[in-house]
């Protein structure tokens, strides 16, 4: 049983790494061709009746009604399709293939490729300070943003709980309005995908399209022109594939921006932006350290870089209120004048001076450093392999998304509260002869993010797919046991880390009993 559940973790891990090396490349379509268009075994026709994140109701956001089949408008729609078919390019037929695999899944692939591209921190200076990105001059050097992260989960759970949102209202408009679909319309109109039973009025893609491109627009604003290709392509995608008419698409563009509004509003006021501090917030925290008779961390960078989003613990959440991130802070580690933290960094130099080969076969592969799409974007890697099997429909791909990643928004959150609470150092810091093969980050060692991001990513995953849940939680704990194998965190950041993970994940899994949806 051991070994069977051995052979899937690895199986899984060599498919996440190989989809991690194509993550990284500008050329997104390109990647993971191989798989099946969508075609859902179950299309969730109550969706419209789901829990959404912001919305107070699916029809908040008005929606007009659509044209009808029979009259020369539609028949209009319905020759351009025929006419983009009777002309198909191998290119034009690629993007087919590409986006039929799903809205929900190709837009997670191309926001882990914005993530990567941006995840650079800024050089320093001539004169030895460090700028920082600005969103309000974001083509400025350095370019806006630095994609840490704590940004790239904020930025994931943004985009999928928008995403959420916007595919509940598009279910409750299908429903409302009952439009067929063209292909039902005229029979002998050529489907180039699975057909679906569900109306067709707003098109999924549409309403995905409208609210992901403003939600990418905002976190990824040097990237419009990028941004807007891609979503051309999967506007063409539904009309040339004849799953959809136009006004299908624009009707659901017009609904997924409406509702995109509200997350924007909303990502203006959670904190986010003052979430770098000020010279004086650096210089309290290391102050504060010292007074407790403790090591403060300092940046091991030279220059001295200043602490990532020191402030990052007070970004609101959208699962705990600010309470409860205090409530589920973990204990003090232990001192840093203790025989326990002494005996906690031998075991770490130990590792830096004697890693086995298969060590540092785990570190590189859970490093997640510069230039890669994140922890997070790592654990969306992994969901989005395991869900491709299960035959979605949209809709709750969508959902299952937004649980996966609100909870690592918040364990970035609960993770980042503590690091800053007890600003706790190093081990390379505390002994200088530990050395690291993947860099040091640039913030205080307890707890480890690595292992938050992944006991919440694991406790998501494991409720939403339970026959996984072995293969999750040994994912988890090799990618927390990675961070003391390469001589960046003590035992008792991970131990507790993993543990604070799970009491997050925990708040999206007392969500997802609650939504609707099972």
């Amino acid at each position: 049983m051991k070994n069977n559940i051995q052979k899937t973790i690895y199986t899984s891990l060599l498919a996440i790494f190989l989809a991690c090396t194509y993550s990284c490349s500008d050329d997104i379509t390109e990647r993971n061709e191989a798989f099946q268009a969508l075609n859902p075994t179950n299309t969730d026709a109550l969706a419209g009746t789901w829990k959404p994140v912001l919305l107070t109701a699916p029809d908040e956001f008005a929606l007009d009604a659509p044209i009808a089949t029979n009259t020369p408008a539609f028949t209009r729609e319905i020759n351009e399709i025929k006419s983009y078919q009777a002309n198909l390019t191998e290119a034009q037929k690629g993007i087919i293939k590409y986006w039929s695999a799903g809205g929900v899944l190709r837009w997670n692939e191309i926001m882990r490729t914005l993530v990567a591209r941006h995840n650079r921190p800024p050089y320093q200076n001539e004169d030895g300070t460090y700028p920082a990105p600005s969103g309000a001059n974001p083509f400025n050097n350095p370019q806006f943003p630095f994609s840490n992260p704590p940004y790239a989960a904020r930025a994931y759970a943004y985009v999928s709980a928008a995403q959420y949102d916007a595919m509940i209202a598009a279910w409750h408009y299908k429903k409302l309005y009952n439009r067929a679909a063209p292909y039902t319309v005229d029979t002998n109109l050529l489907v180039l995908i699975p057909k679906s039973t569900m109306p067709s009025y707003p098109s999924e893609d549409g309403v995905l399209s409208g609210v992901t491109v403003e939600l990418l627009k905002l976190l990824f604003p040097t990237e419009i022109a990028y941004i807007d290709g891609k979503a051309e392509e999967e506007k063409l995608y539904r009309i040339m594939s004849g799953a959809n008419v136009r006004s299908d698409i624009d009707a659901g563009i017009s609904l997924g921006r409406k509702i995109a509004s509200k997350f924007i509003a909303r990502a203006a006021t959670d904190g986010a932006g003052a979430a770098i501090g000020t010279p004086e917030i650096w210089a309290q925290l290391e102050t504060q350290t010292i007074a407790k008779g403790e090591t403060p961390w300092i940046s091991l960078e030279s220059p001295k870089r200043p602490p990532m989003l020191p402030l990052f613990g007070k970004v609101k959440s959208f699962l705990m209120t600010p309470q409860m991130v205090i409530d589920s802070r973990p204990v003090a580690p232990p001192s840093t004048k203790s025989p326990e933290f002494a005996k906690e960094l031998a075991e770490i130099k130990a590792f830096s001076n004697n890693n086995s080969k298969q060590n540092q076969q785990i570190v590189t592969f859970w490093a997640d450093g510069v230039g890669t799409y994140t922890p997070p974007g790592h654990w969306n890697a992994i969901a989005a392999e395991a869900f491709v099997s299960e035959n979605y429909s949209e809709v709750r791909w969508a959902r299952n998304m937004a649980l996966l990643n609100l909870s690592m928004m918040d364990a970035a959150i609960s993770c980042w509260d503590a690091k800053y609470t007890y600003f706790n150092p190093r081990p390379s810091q505390v002994d200088p002869s530990i050395k690291s093969t993947t860099g040091v980050p640039n913030f205080p060692a307890y707890v480890s993010g690595h292992s938050t991001f992944s006991g919440a990513a694991c406790t998501v995953l494991s409720h939403i797919l339970p026959a996984k849940a072995a293969s999750f939680k040994a994912m988890a704990k090799q990618a927390s046991d990675s961070r003391m194998f390469g001589a960046l965190h003590y035992r008792s950041d991970c131990e507790k880390g993993l543990i604070l993970g799970e009491t997050v994940g925990n708040f999206a899994v007392a969500r997802a009993t609650t939504d609707g949806a099972e």
